[in-house]
């Protein structure tokens, strides 16, 4: 029986981590278009330096959006979405290292009150520059 529980689990959380991003709202897809508007996507890499990482902000419930240094902005699309950081709510993320990674898990709470909203896992970071 604790076999059967063990794998079940295993499979449960391997699904999980095997989500594709959600679909952006027609909303969402103006938004993200905005804020990246004359920049120019790099690869993307799984894991980002927290230090060089200055604030996050959200486009609805699809997207992180992290600000690194000078112009870079890094894209995070949580598989399953994350909730949403409008309304003076706070993004907490754990991680074992001195690096944010794709798998983290991050939670948005309201740091007043300490309501929490919910969490996610995060994805894969996809830097975007100014053109130059």
């Amino acid at each position: 029986m604790r076999i059967f529980v063990t794998l079940a689990a295993a499979g449960l959380i391997a699904g999980c981590m095997e989500q594709e991003p959600i679909e952006l709202t027609a909303d969402a897809q103006a938004g993200l278009a905005r804020e990246l508007e004359g920049r120019t996507a790099g690869d993307s890499v799984p894991c980002v330096n927290q230090r060089d990482l200055r604030g996050n902000r959200s486009i609805g419930e699809e997207v992180i959006l992290f600000d690194g240094p000078g112009d870079l902005v890094y894209v995070n699309r949580p598989a399953g979405g994350c909730p949403s950081l409008d309304y003076g709510r706070a993004l907490s993320t754990r991680t074992t290292s001195t690096r944010l990674c794709r798998g983290d898990l991050a939670r948005v709470f309201d740091p007043t009150s300490g309501i929490e909203y919910g969490g996610c896992s995060l994805g894969d970071f996809v830097p975007y520059r100014r053109a130059r």
